[in-house]
């Protein structure tokens, strides 16, 4: 499956689209909220491991719901050193098949399923979907090292 068409400004400043993710290798991980503790750990679990993505040739993506102001105080926060893509109007998170139903304490509200893409030269060659976040890091890039 190829990327879908979007276009997301980001934390560092930039503006990314799937033109961006056409040639190279990619992580892209998406995440309920900013500043959580699971998106916390994960982020920063991402964040601590980024050489040894970049030593496979891979980019890491975080992206959320967050406005790119949140992103900001996030990253600084958690000293995360990638960029964290913002998608107020739900557009990737939506082609993504990630913006879904939840339910909590009986409620149902729409949210950000947790969920890990691994891109290649525009092409998603992997994904995990409903990421528990223990351990979720570890295979990713054990998967990365098979690619």
């Amino acid at each position: 499956m190829k990327i879908p068409a979007f276009s997301l400004p980001a934390s560092d400043g930039k503006t990314y689209t799937q033109d961006d993710f056409a040639s190279g290798k990619f992580v892209l991980f998406i995440y309920p909220k900013d500043m959580t503790p699971g998106c916390t750990i994960e982020s920063k679990s991402f964040r601590d491991t980024k050489k040894e993505f970049e030593s496979l040739g891979f980019q890491i993506f975080g992206l959320s719901k967050d406005s790119v102001e949140s992103h900001d105080k996030f990253c600084e926060k958690e000293s995360l050193n990638y960029p964290l893509l913002s998608d107020e109007s739900f557009e990737l998170l939506t082609s993504l098949g990630s913006w879904v139903e939840k339910s909590m304490f009986g409620k149902k509200y729409m949210g950000a399923d947790r969920s890990t893409f691994v891109i290649v030269d525009g092409e998603i060659v992997h994904e995990w979907r409903k990421v528990k976040v223990p351990g979720h890091v570890t295979a990713v890039l054990e998967y990365c090292q098979t690619v």
